[in-house]
């Protein structure tokens, strides 16, 4: 078979890996976010909570009643982590256009960093006992 034996990475995963960096790049201006590997794609964090992933080349931002009708307005559709499964998880799309310049996607992803921050408050009026 050809090919390079000192690539240490498949390529499918070295461009997910790239454009991971490309999306934490873009995203500096609102800290320092960082992409961790998670079952095949990336997950963005800020501030240890997680408001973004990536599966298969695709970005997604955390979505709740806050910010999701932006998404739906654009006509985005939820992540769907399993195609033969109807489970859906609380992100949505990010529409490609935003990933043309750093200003339009960190807009985007502001409210998603919100609704991660949401998420992660404690909920009030729970007992456990």
């Amino acid at each position: 078979m050809g090919g390079s034996q000192t690539q240490r990475q498949e390529p499918e995963r070295q461009v997910s890996a790239e454009f991971a960096d490309l999306v934490c790049e873009m995203l500096a201006p609102l800290g320092p976010v960082t992409a961790r590997r998670m079952f095949g794609g990336h997950g963005l964090y800020l501030d240890g909570r997680m408001f973004g992933l990536i599966a298969d080349e695709v970005l997604y931002f955390k979505t709740d009643d806050g910010n999701r009708s932006a998404y739906e307005s654009a006509g985005m559709g939820p992540f769907k982590p399993f195609a033969d499964k109807p489970m859906i998880m609380p992100y949505h799309e990010v529409p490609a256009e935003m990933l043309d310049e750093s200003e339009a996607l960190c807009a985007w992803a502001r409210p998603a960093i919100e609704a991660a921050a949401r998420a992660a408050a404690p909920k009030l009026g729970r007992n456990r006992t």
